[in-house]
């Protein structure tokens, strides 16, 4: 049988949909090690291959815009609209060439996280695209009206032409799909045991007292580091590499290493609302510490559907950023619910992408 090759497009806005997309072509790899990896995406390698290990080719194509950001509770509307403009007038040109790319790579399924055009440019190759994601982008820009609803209303006509949706928790009606497949929670596995970990950074502080503080790719200006020090006895960990020297603040420099990894090690998770980082706490079962934000339609999704299924403490931005964080020494609250979320995400995508590629 003539090997197989899959194509996934991942939309360009921070590092989660990235390293979910990754998580679940690594599944797909070891479920058949023969299909052929090819991401289309401007992540950057290094990030790809924290999660994915097998072979993979790179497309360094944006496909979409996604939302500008200085860091990643701030938004640049203005230089957004600009760009998506911008990438409505290209559309032409982008769909011919990446058509013509799908084509001459023999692509036999695109999947896509989550750039609209990806649909339009696999129907003129005439080749199946299926898309997995919480939300969509037509959701985000609608909320924000103005000028934004046209572009919205284009977002679901390229959606409209794609042929199934993986619906992930977390999620908006996602209404542009017509076939749509809900699925468990997606994310990484932690490769290394909390005891090794534990040993190798000489962390003290005992589970409960340690927290992972991760707020994605765009990171974040506004962290009070300062206000770690009032925690002498705590154990903090970041992945920022512009923090502050502090005794209790370990700043991993490794890039073979991934917040997912450090999870089982801790009480708490301190992040913005984001889908990949609550998905894999919650796939883990860590607590989550999350601090609202308005502003992005998914942010509010995110928090409330948190409430319902995990342990959890809900910040302002003014609390997170100015505060003493008194939090830490109360407990995460408990689910509203007794809601279950599938963890099985991962293999619920795969096994249809096998499936489908092997027959």
């Amino acid at each position: 049988m003539a090997r197989r090759t899959l194509y996934v497009a991942i939309t360009n806005h921070g590092f989660g949909h990235a390293t979910r997309a990754a998580s679940v072509v690594a599944t797909v790899k070891h479920l058949a090690a023969d299909i052929d990896i090819i991401l289309a995406t401007t992540a950057p390698r290094w990030l790809l291959e924290s999660y994915l290990k097998a072979p993979f080719s790179l497309r360094e194509q944006a496909l979409d815009v996604g939302v500008l950001q200085p860091d990643s509770l701030t938004l640049d509307r203005p230089t957004t609209l600009k760009a998506l403009q911008q990438l409505q007038q290209r559309q032409g040109e982008l769909v011919q060439q990446e058509a013509a790319f799908l084509q001459a790579a023999n692509v036999d399924l695109v999947l896509g996280d989550i750039p609209p055009l990806v649909a339009i440019a696999a129907k003129a190759a005439n080749i199946p695209c299926w898309m997995m994601s919480n939300f969509g982008w037509d959701f985000i820009y609608r909320a924000w009206g103005g000028e934004f609803v046209a572009i919205a209303d284009w977002i679901v006509d390229c959606f409209a032409q794609a042929d199934r949706l993986f619906r992930l928790p977390f999620h908006e009606p996602m209404a542009a799909f017509d076939n749509i497949t809900d699925v468990g929670l997606t994310g990484g596995t932690p490769r290394y045991s909390a005891a090794a970990l534990r040993q190798r950074f000489h962390f003290k502080a005992d589970q409960s007292k340690t927290v992972l503080l991760t707020f994605g790719g765009l990171g974040l200006a506004k962290i009070p580091y300062e206000t770690l020090q009032q925690f002498a006895d705590w154990q903090f960990i970041t992945f920022d590499c512009q923090a502050p020297d502090l005794p209790n603040l370990c700043k991993v420099n490794d890039r073979t290493l991934r917040p997912v990894d450090f999870m089982p090690l801790c009480g708490r998770v301190v992040s913005k609302p984001g889908y990949s980082t609550f998905s894999e706490a919650c796939r883990l079962e860590v607590p989550i510490v999350t601090v609202t934000r308005d502003d992005f339609a998914e942010g509010p999704l995110l928090v409330n559907q948190l409430r319902d299924c995990s342990y959890h403490q809900i910040l302002s931005p003014e609390a997170f950023a100015e505060g003493t964080w008194d939090f830490l020494n109360a407990a995460p609250m408990p689910p509203r619910t007794d809601q279950q979320l599938s963890k099985t995400g991962n293999e619920n995508i795969a096994g249809a992408i096998v499936e489908f590629l092997k027959n």
